[in-house]
């Protein structure tokens, strides 16, 4: 299928943000499982935002742990690292928005290594083992990167991530909308 981009809002809709990305498909990705890597989730919210905020991996919020499961590996009890997966994009119904699944794929998002760890492979054995996971579903993994991030994009052409396309996108808010748009 090909993708038409879209550079400009309809006529009624409005833009509220947006930015430019790099998407990667693991179509060559070599999956494995982690045996150091451990399920975080809810009762880690405090870590994870933590951890988020020295490394910048791109948007985490508190309920972004409700979009799929992720993985971290902990030294000395501290979680370092993590990746997880977006298998569910969006805000509850509840609170006005809809949830997206893209059948056949799923994101990896959120890669992130402790600059006190990084450099000894943290973040790949964290990604090949989310991607063994959605593997195990039929899942085709893919993940994002800003442009400018040449570590990531590197890392990620490094272990078998192929270049999908390159964007600008846009957060919009429908007519009639009068929720605030908002992230996980």
């Amino acid at each position: 299928m090909k993708i038409k981009p879209v550079h400009v809002a309809p006529p009624g809709w409005e833009v509220v943000g947006g930015g430019t990305g790099v998407q990667f498909a693991g179509t060559a990705l070599r999956a494995e499982p982690a045996p150091e890597a451990v399920r975080v989730g809810p009762d880690d919210v405090p870590e994870l935002l933590d951890l988020v905020a020295r490394t910048e991996p791109g948007p985490f919020r508190t309920r972004t742990v409700e979009m799929g499961t992720r993985l971290g590996i902990r030294h000395h009890g501290r979680l370092i690292a993590m990746a997880d997966e977006r298998s569910e994009m969006g805000v509850p119904p509840a609170e006005g928005w809809g949830r997206l699944r893209l059948p056949g794929w799923t994101e990896i998002s959120a890669v992130c290594t402790d600059p006190d760890h990084r450099g000894r492979g943290l973040a790949t054995r964290l990604v090949r083992a989310v991607a063994a996971g959605l593997r195990e579903r039929g899942d085709t993994p893919f993940l994002h990167a800003a442009p400018g991030n040449a570590n990531a994009i590197r890392l990620y052409e490094s272990i078998g991530f192929t270049e999908r396309l390159r964007g600008r996108t846009l957060l919009l808010r429908s007519p009639g909308t009068t929720t605030e748009p908002g992230l996980l």
